[in-house]
């Protein structure tokens, strides 16, 4: 993680061109409430974290943050609305990385085009987890491993859609282990989470946030991080180098952006306004809960930043042959 964020913080370009407006149409900004969309369902990480956020940002900005899910299509329906609509600041996009780093490797066509978006900041980055049902007879990373191998093609394993960072890592760990797994993939974290807990599918490389709670009362079973040192949310829990897979290193990023042609000025408001709220001590804290390490990066490191990882999830894409299955 440490490395992650050092890479965050000393990127400098910016990801999307902004057009100017004239500053009498800046000045009052915001007037009425801001409405922040969210391209999967309730319930998960990429839902929570913006709706702490919007919560604490009420106070900035007394019209309100309004959060609202559009889901499907792996993010890419919310992220087309948001594309598609005024650059006015009032309408923004917080996701994961599939709408803005993932899905233009992976999907033959898209509505909208990811890389016009306007970056306002990095919320915070959450470690992914390898998360197996109690139903699976296995207790840790070594005899997960020759289950798998005794069981070529037998295990499920669920994702939060097509192209989300969980199908991403499920593909990265087959990869680097040479198994072979059944892809369940799913509407969001919720109704993933859901049948892990109750057995219906085996395996879930979630991120950390959703699932910790359920690790710790005994529902599911993290039993490896996919991060470069162990969580402090679940210090029992081994890193995948401890046993055996240094390779197997994936972050989930949760990320604001702006239609293509929202004003500089507009977009320096909505940053410090994000800024501010993610450096107050109750949501860090709030963030830790989840696992989440809140960045708070300014547009122009925003940008840099998922430039690179457009280019690492591709390579993962390619190198694994991952399809829309």
């Amino acid at each position: 993680m440490k490395k992650l964020t050092s890479g965050l913080r000393m990127a400098a370009a910016l990801l999307a061109f902004v057009a100017p407006l004239a500053p009498a149409q800046t000045a009052d900004f915001p007037n009425k409430p801001i409405r922040v969309v969210v391209p999967f369902p309730v319930g998960g990480t990429a839902d929570i974290l913006p709706r702490l956020l919007a919560e604490k940002m009420r106070a900035r900005f007394p019209q309100g943050v309004v959060v609202e899910n559009r889901t499907g299509a792996g993010g890419n329906i919310g992220a087309d609305f948001v594309a598609k609509a005024d650059p006015d600041g009032y309408t923004l996009l917080a996701s994961p990385p599939g709408p803005l780093a993932i899905n233009a490797s992976l999907y033959p066509k898209l509505p909208y085009d990811s890389t016009r978006f306007v970056p306002v900041t990095v919320m915070a980055a959450v470690p992914n987890v390898l998360a197996i049902s109690n139903k699976l007879p296995v207790k840790n990373v070594p005899e997960f491993l020759a289950y798998l191998r005794a069981n070529p093609g037998k295990v499920t394993y669920a994702s939060q859609g097509n192209g989300s960072t969980s199908h991403l890592t499920a593909n990265l760990f087959q990869s680097l282990t040479g198994t072979q797994m059944i892809h369940v993939p799913y509407k969001g974290t919720a109704p993933a989470l859901t049948d892990l807990t109750g057995g219906q599918v085996d395996v879930f490389f979630d991120n950390l946030g959703a699932s910790a709670a359920l690790h710790k009362g005994g529902k599911i079973r993290i039993i490896a991080v996919a991060d470069s040192k162990r969580s402090p949310v679940i210090r029992d829990v081994p890193i995948f180098s401890e046993v055996g897979l240094p390779g197997m290193q994936a972050v989930t990023w949760f990320a604001v952006v702006a239609p293509a042609g929202t004003p500089p000025a507009i977009v320096q408001t909505l940053n410090a306004a994000f800024v501010d709220a993610l450096k107050q001590p109750d949501i860090q804290q709030r963030f830790a809960d989840y696992g989440a390490e809140p960045i708070a990066n300014t547009p122009e490191q925003m940008g840099t930043f998922v430039r690179a990882e457009a280019v690492r999830w591709a390579k993962v894409i390619k190198d694994a042959n991952v399809t829309l299955d």
